[in-house]
């Protein structure tokens, strides 16, 4: 599938290339309804922490997906509660080692090959956003296109090197005043 057109809006980064990873499959029982890493003064990006807002439920189907898939996480760190009712269940995401900061930075390319193929895996191959994903995690193959929708010279973007900007850490930033 051809692109078409860049994408233009921002999306958070850690829903896109940090909950994949915890692989818990399309079509859970539940999503988060954002994510974050960072949380008022206390979590920082530095602490490596995804955090996941989940709606607050109560039926049976999510309690067992929530103490399965959630709790019963090898990266599971804790939740609480937010005044909102929504439960904020933490991660830790030492087990990325230096592919954190690759996020950070803005350095999808250099996420490891195993983390990158676990990251476009989990996104459905019969939609554009399956190729927006594969383009920030493999932006060689993808080079031509952009150069073509940007008007630019391909090596342009060789010389640049990354086709996604990096993470807007006020957008990664839950605030609960």
């Amino acid at each position: 599938m051809k692109l078409q057109a860049l994408y233009k809006s921002y999306f958070q980064k850690s829903k896109i290339f940090l909950y994949p990873l915890l692989k818990i499959k399309r079509g859970a029982v539940a999503v988060p309804e954002q994510t974050y890493f960072v949380y008022e003064d206390i979590i920082k990006p530095e602490h490596r922490i995804l955090l996941c807002k989940y709606k607050d439920r109560t039926d049976a189907e999510y309690l067992e997906f929530e103490k399965d898939r959630l709790f019963g996480h090898p990266a599971f760190k804790g939740y609480f509660k937010l005044k909102d009712g929504a439960k904020l269940i933490m991660f830790d995401f030492a087990f990325i080692g230096d592919d954190w900061n690759h996020l950070l930075n803005g350095r999808y390319s250099q996420i490891s090959l195993e983390n990158r193929k676990t990251i476009v895996n989990h996104f459905d191959k019969k939609t554009q956003v399956y190729y927006f994903i594969e383009s920030y995690l493999f932006p060689k193959k993808y080079i031509s296109e952009y150069a073509r929708l940007l008007h630019v010279e391909p090596e342009l973007l060789e010389e640049v090197g990354e086709l996604c900007n990096k993470p807007d850490i006020g957008k990664e930033h839950l605030m609960v005043r």
